[in-house]
């Protein structure tokens, strides 16, 4: 028996200073958010949202909210396809991580070894699961810095982290180059 799951996609034209984003939702759910380059939009035209699912209008609205300068008092609904414990654990504390704050790979994998009654953790692995996070901004790994406080990697490019950070008004990033 063959499932055939739908697999919606939506150009969200983000503002001046951003790369724009594609929406994915899958079974009434939204599954990734993502920084794009032109030449991963093939097939991908800007959407109108008011011939998508709950999902993305819902993801829509969290985001024209956040552009805004605003913080989004509701998550929409998603699921995190593939999750494993060890990353769940590490998504959910990115979902804690308050607006406008930052913190370290370092610092995360501290609570997590302190959470499981470990004497360590790795930062690394920590990074792994954090880089592995398909549902970006929404779910806030901008928001993890370097053991310095530098900028470190991130799936969307530095240039979209820098500006997210900016928008949030953070004050602990330092920038790239210093």
């Amino acid at each position: 028996m063959s499932m055939n799951i739908q697999i919606e996609n939506y150009l969200y034209a983000t503002p001046e200073g951003f790369s724009n984003l594609v929406l994915s939702a899958q079974e009434g759910v939204l599954t990734g958010v993502s920084f794009v380059k032109d030449e991963g939009l093939a097939g991908v035209e800007e959407g109108d949202s008011l011939k998508t699912s709950e999902a993305i209008r819902l993801a829509v609205k969290w985001l024209d909210i956040y552009f805004a300068g605003g913080r989004p008092d509701f998550l929409p609904p998603y699921r995190l396809v593939d999750v494993t414990p060890f990353r769940q654990q590490v998504m959910d504390m990115l979902l804690a991580i308050p607006y406008g704050r930052t913190v370290t790979y370092g610092e995360l994998a501290r609570g997590l070894a302190e959470k499981n009654g470990r004497g360590r953790m790795s930062a690394q692995a920590v990074g792994q699961a954090v880089g592995w996070n398909p549902i970006g901004i929404i779910i806030p790994c901008h928001r993890v810095l370097g053991a310095d406080g530098r900028l470190t990697g991130y799936a969307g490019g530095m240039a979209n982290k820098q500006a997210l950070l900016r928008l949030e008004n953070s004050q602990t990033a330092k920038p790239l180059d210093s």
